[in-house]
């Protein structure tokens, strides 16, 4: 950490690591004494046309933004480099496309937020840690789409290259040798964006977010379910002699 000054450490070093603590002790706490409240509180049974628009355009969206932040910022540039990924291929995809990804996150985001103020049943199910949460979540997306256009759409030779600064940070703060030095002459926009990021990891287990670790994946892969009918008129086989659960105690024949 040579070279950087006390309030680059505390920005770039304390505050990320602390950000962890909080984000997995806090899941840990949740998923054990909150199991119940381990949801999103789904309230499509109280609106379903925007939501059938923006939740998929919202969880789409994040999840390619969230494949550009691991290319981005854990894979080294050399590494891309390497495998015949020059400058101007991965400057095009991690902008344009990137992009479209933002625009998409960011359309879905203003559907939900929309759909949760101006549907009454919705908005009273809304809870005071939803709107913040809200508040914070927006603000890192917002965040994020500002420094990609600020910095790279409308930038010169090829916008700014993070994979230069923030990516080595980063990755630096996972191998405990942190860089924070490497933080100093980052634009603001993608500064703001760290903060806003870090803030709401810090929230995140707190809120219905933890539902992201809920994804039943295994439902992909589980086997077909064969319903068949109870009728006998229909059965497949004849039924076994025995009690016939239709005869109640005193019933007629």
């Amino acid at each position: 950490m040579t070279g950087a000054s006390t309030g680059d450490i505390l920005l770039w070093v304390v505050f990320p690591y602390v950000t962890f603590a909080v984000f997995v002790v806090g899941s840990v706490w949740r998923y054990r004494y909150d199991k119940f409240g381990w949801t999103t509180r789904s309230s499509e049974l109280y609106e379903k046309n925007l939501l059938r628009f923006g939740s998929p355009l919202f969880h789409f969206g994040l999840l390619f933004v969230i494949l550009g932040h691991v290319l981005g910022l854990v894979i080294p540039e050399t590494w891309t480099q390497a495998v015949g990924i020059d400058e101007n291929a991965y400057h095009f995809v991690a902008t344009y496309m990137g992009s479209l990804a933002a625009v998409a996150l960011v359309a879905g985001l203003l559907i939900l937020i929309y759909r949760r103020r101006k549907t009454g049943p919705v908005f009273l199910a809304t809870t005071r840690m939803d709107k913040v949460m809200y508040v914070f979540l927006a603000a890192s997306i917002l965040l994020g789409a500002w420094a990609t256009v600020d910095t790279q759409l409308l930038a010169e030779n090829h916008g700014y290259n993070y994979r230069e600064t923030i990516s080595p940070w980063f990755r630096s703060l996972w191998y405990f040798q942190p860089q924070p030095a490497l933080m100093e002459g980052v634009p603001a926009a993608f500064q703001l964006h760290i903060v806003a990021a870090n803030l709401l990891f810090i929230l995140w287990p707190f809120t219905r977010l933890v539902h992201a670790f809920s994804a039943p994946v295994p439902y992909i892969f589980r086997p077909y379910i064969v319903y068949r009918s109870r009728d006998a008129s229909v059965a497949s086989r004849e039924p076994r002699p025995g009690w016939d659960p239709s005869e109640r105690p005193g019933s007629k024949r």
